[in-house]
């Protein structure tokens, strides 16, 4: 017998605002660090960078760029069935993204203050930089007669926990994987416009230029404590934190592969070409990086991504919850599965890479 599907819904906290999505392990995440521990390093070994990138945040580039235009004025109702929800999720998803990084820059430039002045204001100028961004994809959001309350979400999300040196790995990560995954689609919708269903994707090329700044900030802050970078650990950890970006992209993106196919791209295609920029980009800086064009690495990935529909589809069923449950394990255990396979793949050494640059 064939479970029946229950009809997706988009649920409201009042009229008008969306209700947040639902945590999961590949929903995004708001942090929070040992702020005292941030406070107490030394940046001296790499002040010179530092210093160069605050100024370049002091210009503010993008000051003027993040104004609605008459594009904007018209109905969206075109955009509607399956393609109207995706691009919703779209939009939310990338709105949460921004908001988090908006509220941890922000709480790191008013603790860091008095101790680290330079890299509070780098903090504070990033903050900056995302809450720009949080707030025009909510107003796009509003074209869709919803929006996100984000004084609700500040106080109603979990926080995540990192120490230091995992807020370095991770915020790099998710800055320097945000400027391929906007410059990409940029790029893709200038060669065809007839696939741009909305405006906002023409803002992508100066945005991304955002991300792209705030990924260089922590990769010289990462070259400012190089006990982050230089031993055994950091090399577990990179690997650790670089297939957990690329993994949740991923199982995220295929499972909206029609969002994808409504702008023209292939999602799958799209997340490849992502995932080697970024792994590429990261070896400037990590101790190492992952072996993206060993055979096995997208076929674990696309494993992982069947497991992920079955168990969304199991999900979306009707079945009590115990037996959803247990409807799931199986596929969990076989994402697990994949993820660990990758994990233990032997690495590239980003180290030997650049010596051989130079």
């Amino acid at each position: 017998m064939v479970d029946s599907l229950k009809k997706p819904e988009i649920k409201e906290i009042r009229p008008g605002v969306k209700a947040p999505a639902k945590d999961t392990i590949l929903t995004p995440r708001f942090y929070t660090t040992d702020f005292d521990e941030m406070a107490t390093m030394d940046i001296s070994v790499n002040e010179d960078e530092l210093q160069a990138i605050l100024q370049e945040f002091r210009e503010d580039y993008n000051r003027h760029h993040f104004v609605r235009d008459a594009e904007f004025e018209q109905s969206w109702e075109h955009i509607d069935g399956e393609t109207r929800q995706l691009f919703i999720e779209f939009l939310e998803r990338s709105c949460t993204a921004e908001f988090s990084g908006f509220l941890l820059y922000k709480e790191l430039g008013r603790r860091l203050k008095d101790k680290s002045p330079v890299v509070a204001e780098c903090f504070n100028l990033m903050s900056r930089d995302e809450a720009r961004h949080a707030g025009f994809l909510n107003k796009a959001m509003s074209d869709f007669n919803l929006q996100l309350d984000l004084g609700f979400l500040t106080k109603s999300k979990k926080y995540t926990f990192f120490k230091p040196k995992f807020i370095f790995y991770a915020t790099y990560l998710s800055e320097k994987i945000g400027y391929w995954r906007y410059i990409k689609i940029y790029r893709h919708l200038e060669s065809h416009p007839e696939n741009r269903i909305y405006p906002i994707f023409r803002f992508f090329e100066n945005w991304c230029q955002d991300e792209n700044r705030h990924g260089d900030f922590f990769s010289a802050l990462m070259k400012s404590q190089p006990q982050f970078l230089n031993d055994w650990k950091a090399r577990l950890w990179c690997r650790f934190f670089l297939l957990s970006v690329f993994a949740t992209m991923y199982l995220n993106d295929l499972q909206r592969k029609d969002f994808y196919a409504a702008i023209g791209l292939d999602a799958r295609t799209y997340d490849i070409d992502v995932i080697r920029n970024t792994n590429e980009t990261a070896a400037r800086v990590f101790p190492v990086i992952l072996n993206v064009d060993h055979p096995e690495f997208f076929k674990a990935l696309d494993t992982g991504a069947e497991a992920n529909a079955k168990m969304v589809a199991v999900g979306k069923s009707n079945l009590p919850k115990p037996l959803k449950f247990l409807r799931r394990l199986p596929h969990i255990a076989n994402i697990g599965w994949q993820i660990v396979r990758l994990y233990f793949m032997k690495p590239i050494d980003a180290e030997k890479m650049r010596t051989v640059v130079r």
